[in-house]
């Protein structure tokens, strides 16, 4: 490089660096803060360059087809699959930011993920203002076409409509008629972020157009739309922020996961050579971090009590109150002066030191003020990991957690006060200690630490309790104590576990509606949407919700519909939340990159609207259970689905997958087996041996002494059987199992090795372990050859086709794997067959395995209706069909109780007469039932095994205003 170049080189770096502020910190103060951090050689690349090489082609790779891609090779870009391809573009941008500008990549990172930047103020932008500056920038009239279609950008019924929904591509539409520039503008990245480090320190409408003029004179309108994005922090470009930080360096998330920093993470990882090492690995103090969150388990307690021993000489386990608040995390730092210093940030990394309190002397504070004496003297900073409640003085009791920022607020206004709703910071862990972080030494250090740091303060921060368990009893025992109480539930947590930063089974929190069949909500995501008709009609009434393909996927598979429990505030936040995201569904050419349906080209269960996964909305839906079906595409169902709420708190990308699913559906099923062993030891039948007629008969030319004394048919014909011996419950031998087999037109063989061979045995033997082992072969049990005779009998009598029965679950003594699923569908959710006939005997097997099922859960005349796709749900006369309700009510309700009562009777609900009726799913209370009796219901209700609803009258008139059962949880007494 010339002379002269290197100087007019050094000169634009230097000129960028006076431009870009780092948030108000000068280079100086950067470099001592991160003396190893790296200098760019060159200044930052044109700002049109982040479109052209990464933008644009994530955007490309993401709008591929399915299956458009060529077989994978060993070479070539044309034979990569998306996932690569999406790596390459990336990895091929970092490199050329490496060799034109040095390793700083800080300037772009923060550009191509905004949403992650802590680093820089919030704009306090919205569409709307956006709008109205651009309008100005552009200088047309507010009452123009263009002006109303960027005011009104959801709304499709403008002519630049191809746009509705996506507020920069409006922007794009308008700004692409009226161009200062028409060429790519040479604006930098490093000084498009220092004129955002400008804006985002600007408040009034008119300093805020003077940015916006400068940026409208410098930058084309495809640039402009990507400048909007960064400010409203929606890219959308066809990559996660994990996959860009997994490309940048192995241990990028890893870092961002304790430190929520994306300038930590450029300037500590900059060498993809390096790793991390102790402490660079390790939260700091005032950086905000991910925190630990808690798994859930739907196995049997017994399970999760395993879970948390671990260690045979050390069996105990901690069990807390599962709280109803905001996860929370406090740092405290005191400095030389005497000066203190909080922060506060929520688990999405929300910044809520505004709220709580900067310091002792901040005057807006609603908590920090309080807590002059909460720290021990020898404390110089620590970091506190809690969940901040809303405390009601007056009920001396935790409210619900929609209440927490306006007790925050009420409390900034009167901060004295002894009455009212205030926040309250329970503390459950201590992370970091006089400049120590804690989240390698085990939980029960951690606690020891805690208590010896802060000194409660009474309704203000106190820590929260424990108590230690070692059994199952300990475990239900204090559930029934919550549930009592109507608290949230409980978490279950690991003593001698590590703090980690993700979900993990160290903390497994159960509520009440876990232990019950998929009881637990179910996250899923609405991908389409079904007209009504009524009173719902002209808009969707309800909606198709699905699995996620996978997490680098945006496709998901059709699951399940959902209407009922919706309210109307929630139908109107729904589609206020997806306005103008909507697409009508063409059969002739349905989104397969999106969705994919049951049936194929038949598109069973096609929604009238359609959503992309990426724009819509998760809600939670609790189920009474999981069912085959054909007509959704994950084979499964889910039975009386009910909305609850809408997941505010998740993006789409952590809705549940399909995997996700299937891993819960498993564990349920082995809970199932679990319980259907325990129920097994405890029963001793005994059968009388069967009466056999005697009949000689020769296998392979050797007379065989055992004889078998049914029919012969050639039910078995062409299929070849290998017997293994050992005992079965039928009580045959393997003699009299060939038997059956031969006369019925089988083949014998005496090895598993022989092609397509059926193998038979019921027993655990050492050539049934050699075959499982083996992994190619099922064990199929005897019973299954008698079955297949049996039905063969009633076909013959009946006249009908006469076939091998499939093989069901009952059946199988050994499953491959790949066959699990199969032999699943072959049979109902009660085990009852589809294709063999029920005799008497089976059917008293049938109906007393149903005898523990929920009766909520029962299949029923209306189930029918539903399985024929009838929304039952849209019907007042059927909602509270399920329910079976006691009134609970004073006298001085009774108006209202009776009203009540017939609502629940017009809605085929039962009245029960009596409290101690076992069958009771709500017990309903009045306006003015006291708090004893409340607190003396609750208990009763505790200790059945399936735990009655007690809710407010309100909820059963409710429920009639808004035509459909809605959830309880909001009309908690």
């Amino acid at each position: 490089m010339a002379p002269d170049t290197e100087m007019r080189d050094a000169d634009a770096i230097e000129e960028e660096k006076l431009q870009y502020n780092h948030g108000g910190v000068t280079e100086q103060e950067l470099d001592e803060k991160y003396p190893n951090r790296p200098h760019n050689h060159s200044k930052t690349l044109p700002f049109h360059e982040l479109l052209t090489t990464l933008f644009n082609p994530l955007l490309a790779n993401r709008k591929k087809p399915p299956g458009a891609a060529a077989p994978r090779r060993k070479t070539g870009p044309a034979h990569m699959t998306p996932n690569e391809i999406r790596h390459s573009i990336i990895e091929r941008f970092i490199s050329r930011w490496r060799q034109k500008v040095g390793n700083d990549f800080y300037p772009a990172l923060r550009l191509i993920i905004p949403e992650k930047d802590r680093d820089r103020a919030m704009y306090g932008l919205k569409e709307k203002t956006i709008a109205k500056l651009i309008v100005r920038v552009i200088g047309i009239d507010k009452k123009s076409e263009d002006a109303l279609a960027l005011l009104n950008w959801k709304l499709p019924g403008h002519r630049v409509s191809a746009s509705a929904g996506d507020f920069a591509a409006r922007c794009f539409e308008v700004l692409t008629k009226r161009p200062i520039r028409s060429k790519a503008g040479d604006l930098t990245v490093g000084q498009v972020n220092a004129m955002l480090d400008e804006l985002s320190l600007m408040s009034k409408e008119e300093e805020q157009l003077h940015v916006f003029e400068d940026f409208y004179r410098k930058m084309n309108p495809e640039e402009l739309m990507w400048l909007i994005r960064m400010i409203l922090r929606q890219m959308k470009i066809g990559a996660t922020e994990k996959t860009l930080l997994d490309v940048w360096h192995k241990d990028a998330e890893s870092l961002f996961n304790v430190s929520s920093s994306l300038r930590r993470v450029c300037w500590e990882l900059y060498d993809p050579e390096l790793s991390l090492h102790g402490d660079q690995s390790q939260i700091a103090l005032m950086s905000c971090f991910q925190p630990e969150l808690a798994g859930f388990t739907l196995s049997s307690f017994q399970k999760l009590v395993e879970k948390m021993k671990p260690d045979p000489d050390d069996d105990v386990f901690w069990i807390e109150e599962k709280l109803d608040g905001e996860r929370m995390q406090l740092h405290m730092a005191r400095e030389d002066s005497g000066k203190v210093r909080f922060s506060f940030w929520s688990r999405k990394a929300k910044d809520y030191t505004y709220l709580y309190g900067s310091g002792f002397d901040d005057d807006n504070a609603a908590l920090t003020r309080h807590l002059t004496k909460a720290f021990h003297p020898s404390i110089r900073n620590i970091i506190l990991d809690g969940e901040m409640v809303t405390w009601d003085m007056s009920l001396d009791a935790i409210v619900a957690f929609g209440t927490l920022k306006t007790a925050a607020i009420s409390e900034q206004k009167n901060p004295f006060s002894d009455s009212g709703r205030r926040p309250l910071f329970r503390v459950f862990d201590c992370l970091y200690v006089n400049d120590k972080p804690l989240t390698r030494y085990t939980l029960r250090d951690r606690r020891k630490a805690l208590e010896a740091s802060i000194q409660p303060v009474h309704r203000r921060m106190e820590i929260h309790s424990y108590t230690e368990g070692r059994t199952v009893d300990d475990i239900k025992a204090r559930l029934s104590q919550v549930v009592a109480e109507a608290s949230e539930g409980l978490v279950v947590k690991n003593p001698r576990s590590m703090y980690k930063h993700e979900r993990t089974e160290d903390w497994i929190k159960v509520k009440p509606e876990y232990m019950s069949e998929y009881g637990e909500d179910l996250d899923c995501l609405i991908i389409g949407g079904y007209f009504g008709s009524g009173s719902r009609g002209g808009r969707l009434s309800s909606f198709l919700c699905g699995l996620k393909v996978d997490e680098n996927s945006k496709k998901c598979w059709s699951f399940f519909k959902v209407g009922g429990g919706m309210a109307a505030g929630d139908y109107a936040e729904i589609y206020h939340m997806t306005d103008g995201k909507w697409k009508d569904w063409n059969a002739q050419k349905p989104p397969d990159e999106y969705i994919e349906l049951a049936g194929k080209g038949r598109q069973f269960e096609k929604p009238d609207q359609w959503i992309k996964p990426e724009d819509s909305i998760v809600v939670a839906v609790k189920a009474a259970s999981v069912s085959n079906t054909d007509q959704f595409r994950t084979g499964y169902t889910l039975r009386f689905p009910r909305f609850k709420s809408i997941r505010k708190d998740r993006d789409w990308d952590t809705a549940l997958s399909v995997k996700d699913f299937f891993q819960l559906k498993n564990e349920v099923e082995q809970k199932h087996e679990d319980n259907k062993f325990e129920l097994d030891t405890t029963r001793k039948t005994k059968r009388a041996a069967p009466k056999r007629r005697k009949k000689p008969l020769e296998i392979a030319g050797n007379e065989v002494a055992n004889q078998y004394a049914g029919p012969d048919t050639e039910i078995f014909k062409g299929l070849t059987f290998f017997v293994l011996p050992g005992t079965n419950k039928l009580k045959k031998s393997k003699a009299d199992l060939e038997a059956l087999v031969k006369s019925n037109g089988g083949n014998i063989v005496q090895t598993h090795t022989v092609e397509n061979v059926i193998c038979i045995g019921d027993s655990r033997i050492l050539k049934a372990a050699s075959i499982i082992k083996g992994g190619k072969h099922n064990i199929v049990r005897a019973q299954w050859l008698l079955d297949c005779v049996e039905q063969h009998q009633i076909d013959s009598e009946a006249g009908r086709s006469k076939f091998v029965l499939p093989y069901e679950p009952c059946h199988m003594f050994h499953t491959v794997e790949d066959d699990v699923e199969m032999i699943a569908a072959n049979v109902d959710e009660f085990g009852d067959s589809y294709t063999r006939d029920l005799t008497v005997q089976s059917l008293a097997k049938l109906c007393e395995s149903m005898a523990d099922i929920d009766p909520s859960a029962s299949f029923d005349f209306y189930a029918q209706l539903e399985s024929h796709g009838i929304d039952l749900d849209e019907s007042p006369g059927s909602m509270f069909r399920r329910t079976v309700v006691y009134f609970d009510a004073p006298e001085d309700d009774n108006l209202d109780a009776q009203f009540a009562q017939q609502v629940v009777q017009f809605g085929n609900g039962t009245i029960a007469n009596s409290l101690g009726d076992k069958s009771i799913t709500h017990v309903i209370v009045g306006a003015n039932s006291q708090a004893s009796r409340l607190k003396e219901i609750r208990s009763e209700m505790s200790s059945r095994r399936q735990v009655p609803r007690v809710v407010d009258m309100i909820w059963v008139l409710e429920c009639w205003k808004e035509k459909t059962m809605l959830d309880e949880e909001k009309y908690v007494p």
